[in-house]
């Protein structure tokens, strides 16, 4: 989901987009005629970009767009697009792919769009989350940051995300300018929004793209329940969140249709309308504390346990594949917006299932807070996976005080913090 906190903190920097994008720009994200007799992972067009913290400060990175072919829900073609970040003056070491929290309807508000220098920020939430793809790439590594909730931003879709993450990867290795190639390592890293995505992409690697050296996955504000999610963050501080997000999930299956046709009140119809034209920092900012009550024929509560909203919930839940990868899974054990019921359920079925797991639950951080003090000890745990040092033997969870104590992490805040300002100010 999303960092509330800094929502909050950070709106005056917000600036809304006026104008329509223009039609040169349009043009790069549809796919040529053709494309769907492709195999996944194809690129289909490249350009070469300028990336920015807050739109105004470049990267020092070398970045390309990608448009690439993919696959839907339902195992159609599909395009959607990568920013792709080669770090200047190293010989890549790996490949990251980072999946930043969207968590919004409208695809103006895609990583795409919300990374490059001198696109109208609309809301800086999500363009912040490219300081953290900066410390992977001031550790070496090529990072691919994909469109993952596809050209109709499908918040949440099954499966969709995690095929569009690996097959991003496969693009980024056929990009000659990367210098990257098949047996390159791959680590996927993820918070809240991008951690749903980045299980996904964990759970279906194995049979469709079992090809990728897929070293490791790191993980944190673990979304592995959306019904329960959605149950917390009502009539919260996040509560925006829902709006945010529910117009890309009811355009995700045809089975969520209920929920619009019978569920949904003439004000809750307004009310997604408008919110799926705005990113979350607005639609957060706007709704705080709104109660879904008010928007539903019944209480939110018994909406999502009527059987066919249940149902189609239930779809969206992970824990139903075990990855093969390492996995770092590092969550705050009093997390206001995602429970952290949700991983203590789903690690010990990967755990029986053989994949090797490092949970760590944090016990000072909220949502927000553990978004930055656990990222060291997750860019750790990638780098030591795509530098080729193998994983502890089996699972281990431990509950600390802070994430940003334990010895993997110190060993790393150095090293964070000089590639993180190296990304911000230049010289990665």
């Amino acid at each position: 989901m999303r960092r509330v906190r800094w929502i909050g903190a950070l709106m005056a920097l917000t600036v809304m987009a006026t104008a329509a994008p223009a039609a040169a720009e349009e043009d790069f994200y549809a796919p040529p005629a053709g494309y769907e007799q492709t195999a996944p992972g194809t690129i289909l067009r490249s350009r070469p970009v300028t990336t920015a913290v807050l739109s105004t400060l470049p990267q020092p990175v070398q970045a390309w767009q990608l448009l690439y072919r993919t696959t839907t829900r339902t195992g159609e073609p599909m395009a959607t697009v990568t920013t792709v970040l080669k770090p200047v003056n190293k010989v890549p070491r790996g490949l990251v792919s980072y999946q930043i929290a969207e968590d919004a309807s409208a695809a103006k508000c895609a990583p795409s769009h919300a990374i490059r220098a001198g696109n109208p920020l609309d809301g800086p939430s999500g363009n912040l989350e490219i300081i953290l793809a900066d410390a992977a790439a001031g550790n070496g590594f090529v990072v691919s940051i994909p469109d993952y909730q596809g050209p109709d931003s499908q918040f949440g879709a099954a499966k969709q995300p995690g095929y569009a993450i690996l097959d991003g990867a496969r693009a980024a290795e056929q990009f000659t300018e990367l210098g990257l190639g098949a047996d390159t390592p791959v680590g996927l890293w993820g918070y809240s929004g991008g951690s749903l995505a980045s299980g996904w992409a964990a759970e279906l690697q194995p049979a469709y793209a079992p090809e990728l050296n897929l070293a490791g996955v790191a993980v944190g504000g673990y979304v592995t329940d959306i019904k329960g999610a959605i149950l917390r963050i009502d009539g919260g501080p996040g509560a925006g969140l829902i709006p945010s997000v529910m117009p890309g999930v009811l355009r995700s299956d045809p089975a969520f249709n209920p929920i619009r046709d019978k569920y949904l009140t003439e004000r809750g119809t307004a009310l997604l309308a408008k919110s799926t034209t705005q990113c979350v920092a607005v639609n957060v900012a706007r709704h705080a504390f709104l109660t879904m009550d008010a928007y539903l024929t019944m209480p939110l509560a018994e909406v999502v346990e009527q059987p066919d909203v249940r149902d189609a919930l239930a779809t969206l839940n992970l824990g139903k594949a075990a990855p093969t990868a390492p996995m770092f899974v590092y969550h705050a054990v009093h997390d206001e917006l995602i429970p952290v019921a949700g991983p203590d359920a789903v690690v010990p079925g990967y755990c029986a299932a053989g994949t090797q797991v490092t949970y760590v639950r944090d016990q000072i951080s909220e949502h927000g807070s553990l978004a930055v003090s656990g990222a060291p000890a997750a860019l750790a745990f990638l780098t030591r996976r795509l530098h080729g040092i193998p994983a502890s033997a089996g699972c281990s969870t431990k509950t600390v005080a802070s994430t940003l104590l334990t010895p993997d992490a110190a060993r790393e805040v150095p090293q964070f913090l000089i590639a993180t300002v190296r990304g911000v100010l230049g010289g990665v």
